[in-house]
């Protein structure tokens, strides 16, 4: 499986460093050098950082993995730590419609001049040892954070923990937000075997916060296997939301702030942010923590378009995100829903749409594409299957085309929710 001396199938070293080429041109390079989208294992990666000599030592490094919720606890940590005046650098993926996105520092996009010249390095390090498009990333996110000279380095982990790129690097502090069923071709196909997955990115005798509020019984023999010093979600750090959904109060080991403003993103993975920072001993002060809170969002993630036509768009592409969306769901006072989804065909489908067949609204399911993509079939009989009425269900040979629809349909006082995928979600941020 790590194919660890698989040469490039095009291309070569030498053709790519003498020739200059742009953002754009290094993507198209990385997506044709290496036979498989996903391929587990670190020995490759480990090796060309190794010779780029790439450590992140001096910096204080947070590693992030779980099923859902990353990309959330990530942005809320970010903007916490710079509030505190700290240069902090993140590491996220996948992007919506800019590449540039899964690099920030500072708050800002990385500059496409950055990324090129990190791969530049990649390319001349890596000789003869094929990288995939992703490790291509986590390897140049890395090399710039390490040029930065950043205090805190954020690292998202792509898919599970264990053999991710990202876990070439020993973290600071090791947070999991939720585990719940998704990638189970790779990661396994339930929750046990998913948690020890994302359980590798602790380390014996370290530090971890554990956002997920029903463990497996995995992830507690993985921590104590290793004498890990956890902080766990409903005993070591505490929620409670007011009636009105308006306030919420969080409680860990040593701070309690009673009037905090209700989250634009998750709650859990605010909580569970929260607690990071505790655990780091880098809580911002109430004053400021609800600033944050008033104001972190984070692209894709129960974000609103706009208010005419109402528009709301989530990446949730597994039954877990699809749970918890049709609970915030039900904070939106509307008549009715016009519910557009598009998903990728590796997914859960059936599991993923079943919590929301219930909704009163009317579906507009599309057809998504590349080759992963899903028929709008597919989604259609799910949702039969599931109990939808038929006579609701429209079937589009395009997200932009069921979302324009959805437009046309569209009534005062409805929501349109689109959701099932990033890809689903980018086609809608374009159009």
């Amino acid at each position: 499986m790590n194919n660890e001396n698989k040469q490039s199938s095009v291309g070569s070293v030498s053709a790519m460093v003498e020739s200059p080429k742009s953002l754009s041109q290094w993507l198209s390079y990385l997506e044709s050098i290496h036979p498989s989208a996903i391929d587990m294992g670190l020995d490759r990666v480990k090796a060309v950082a190794n010779t780029m000599s790439l450590t992140l030592e001096n910096s204080l490094v947070i590693t992030v993995a779980g099923t859902n919720g990353k990309g959330t606890t990530c942005r809320l940590l970010e903007q916490a730590l710079l509030s505190l005046g700290k240069r902090v650098a993140v590491y996220s993926s996948p992007h919506l419609n800019d590449y540039c996105e899964r690099v920030r520092y500072n708050g800002e996009l990385a500059p496409e001049n950055d990324f090129v010249s990190a791969f530049e390095s990649i390319e001349v390090a890596r000789g003869e040892i094929s990288l995939t498009y992703f490790e291509f990333g986590t390897l140049a996110a890395m090399k710039m954070m390490q040029d930065w000279e950043v205090d805190i380095a954020i690292l998202e982990v792509g898919l599970g923990g264990r053999l991710d790129a990202t876990n070439i690097i020993d973290p600071d502090l090791a947070v999991i937000t939720t585990i719940d069923l998704d990638h189970q071709d790779w990661l396994g196909n339930t929750r046990e075997k998913i948690a020890r997955e994302k359980a590798g990115i602790m380390r014996k005798n370290g530090n971890a916060v554990v956002g997920e509020l029903f463990p497996p019984s995995s992830l507690y023999d993985v921590a104590n296997e290793l004498s890990v010093n956890v902080r766990w979600a409903t005993q070591d750090f505490i929620t409670e939301v007011s009636a009105d959904y308006s306030t919420w109060s969080w409680k860990g080991k040593e701070h309690h702030f009673a009037h905090l403003p209700y989250p634009k993103i998750p709650l859990q993975n605010a909580s569970t942010a929260l607690a990071a920072l505790e655990s780091l001993a880098l809580l911002p002060s109430e004053s400021t923590l609800s600033e944050i809170i008033a104001n972190t969002t984070m692209p894709g993630r129960q974000q609103t378009l706009s208010l005419n036509p109402h528009v709301v768009v989530d990446v949730a592409h597994n039954p877990q995100a699809t749970k918890a969306m049709h609970e915030w769901l039900q904070r939106y006072d509307v008549s009715k829903i016009r519910i557009v989804v598009g998903m990728l065909k590796d997914k859960s489908i059936a599991e993923t749409l079943t919590p929301l067949c219930e909704l009163d609204g009317e579906w507009y399911v599309a057809t998504t594409e590349g080759p992963r993509g899903c028929k709008a079939e597919v989604l259609e009989n799910a949702l039969v299957n599931g109990g939808t009425s038929i006579q609701n269900i429209a079937t589009y040979d395009s997200v932009r085309s069921a979302y324009q629809s959805a437009c046309a349909d569209y009534q005062d006082g409805e929501l349109i929710l689109v959701f099932g995928s990033f890809v689903t979600v980018a086609d809608v941020l374009a159009s």
